[in-house]
């Protein structure tokens, strides 16, 4: 497996000061969001773009991939009744896919739960349908570029769409298209019915990427999460890609949140 953590972690320092930490504390990988360099994604110019990859490589790191994709924008939703609201979206999301492969990540992380829920007057299979057409362009260019989107299971309390690993999988199944995966994350698999471990062992072979945080919303053991049996699980299916911290309550700060987790994922996962 492979470390990485997200950079929104990091949002207040430099890019030039936190890659060289986030190395340093033992990473092998950043994942971007990219809010934290600027409103949205088309706004990132290409030389900047070469300037981020190349801050990455000096500092001995990779950019693992992208997420927070459509955080902060507006006008854009991928099952949206509105067909005019979906192919924003779709267009956004191939600048998303280029973005990222312009940076050399792989992956495309979609969670985006505001930007998926079902609205009213929407029915699930519309739903699906939908989700499906607006993500077909961004999935071509994914398979051009040599990258991966991954669609990311999330709990009820934030979407109500894609809550499960299964229904998840069952749509990605649905493309058709090596490029358009799920990956996992262990605050949303706590929401399942079924234990953590479990999950992951379930759809081995079948995930794509993996987020490491706690069900409290803080890092790798800052909370109650067991990360024992997840560990397990993980060397069972020989997952070998990524894993990554991301977290969603900073108030320990980034040095401690950086190097805390990670020595808790190398006691339990390496």
């Amino acid at each position: 497996m492979h470390w990485a953590i997200c950079n929104e972690i990091f949002k207040e320092w430099p890019l030039k000061k936190a890659f060289p930490y986030i190395a340093k504390a033992g990473y092998q990988g950043v994942e971007i969001a990219p809010f934290t360099l600027a409103p949205l994604i088309t706004d990132i110019s290409a030389g900047r773009r070469r300037e981020i990859r190349q801050l990455a490589e000096d500092s001995g790191l990779v950019v693992s991939g992208i997420h927070w994709v459509l955080a902060f924008t507006e006008g854009m939703h991928v099952n949206h009744p509105d067909p005019a609201s979906r192919q924003r979206a779709a267009d956004y999301l191939q600048h998303a896919v280029d973005f990222c492969a312009d940076l050399g990540g792989t992956r495309m992380i979609f969670g985006s739960p505001k930007r998926r829920d079902i609205l009213p007057g929407v029915t699930p299979e519309q739903a699906r349908a939908w989700t499906l057409e607006t993500f077909r362009p961004a999935t071509r260019t994914a398979e051009e570029r040599g990258g991966v989107i991954c669609l990311e299971p999330l709990a009820p309390s934030e979407t109500n769409f894609l809550n499960t690993a299964a229904e998840t999988r069952s749509l990605a199944d649905a493309m058709g298209s090596p490029a358009f995966q799920i990956m996992l994350d262990v605050k949303a698999m706590c929401s399942e019915s079924r234990p953590v471990a479990e999950t992951i062992e379930a759809f081995r072979g079948q995930f794509s990427y993996f987020h490491a945080n706690d069900e409290n919303l803080k890092g790798p053991g800052f909370g109650d999460t067991d990360y024992r049996p997840i560990g397990q699980a993980l060397r069972n299916t020989g997952y070998d890609g990524w894993v990554s911290v991301e977290v969603f309550v900073f108030d320990e700060g980034p040095e401690a949140i950086a190097t805390r987790s990670l020595a808790h994922l190398k006691q339990h996962l390496a």
